[in-house]
């Protein structure tokens, strides 16, 4: 991504130039010819569906000063539970509540 160096707008690829890779402003109309290379990806970073969603970590985990609630929990049926919540979607909707068993660590959500 490449911003113009007169008004600051976001550079776009221009469709109209034939056979020439044109990054064109839509603001000033600056253009900068570029090279193929300079068109691909520079880096690309895969993560994994666990390191996108981090719900509580490890560490933070052995701390015991979060709130708990009477909760039954679904895999060990002791009936405490810590609790947090968490804005997983859009701002528009209710947070995530999500619940920690204090005896087996079990973690579950219930949508707010």
């Amino acid at each position: 991504m490449e911003f113009c160096p007169k008004c600051g707008m976001r550079l776009v690829l221009s469709r109209k130039a034939a056979n020439k890779n044109v990054l064109v402003c839509p603001k000033c109309d600056y253009r900068k010819t570029i090279n193929k290379e300079e068109l691909t990806p520079q880096k690309v970073v895969n993560r994994s569906t666990q390191e996108q969603i981090a719900v509580i970590g490890e560490e933070e985990a052995k701390i015991n000063t979060m709130p708990t609630v009477k909760i039954e929990c679904p895999k060990c049926s002791h009936n405490e539970a810590y609790w947090w919540m968490v804005q997983t979607r859009g701002a528009d909707e209710s947070p995530t509540q999500f619940f920690r068993c204090t005896k087996c660590s079990y973690t579950w959500r219930e949508m707010a």
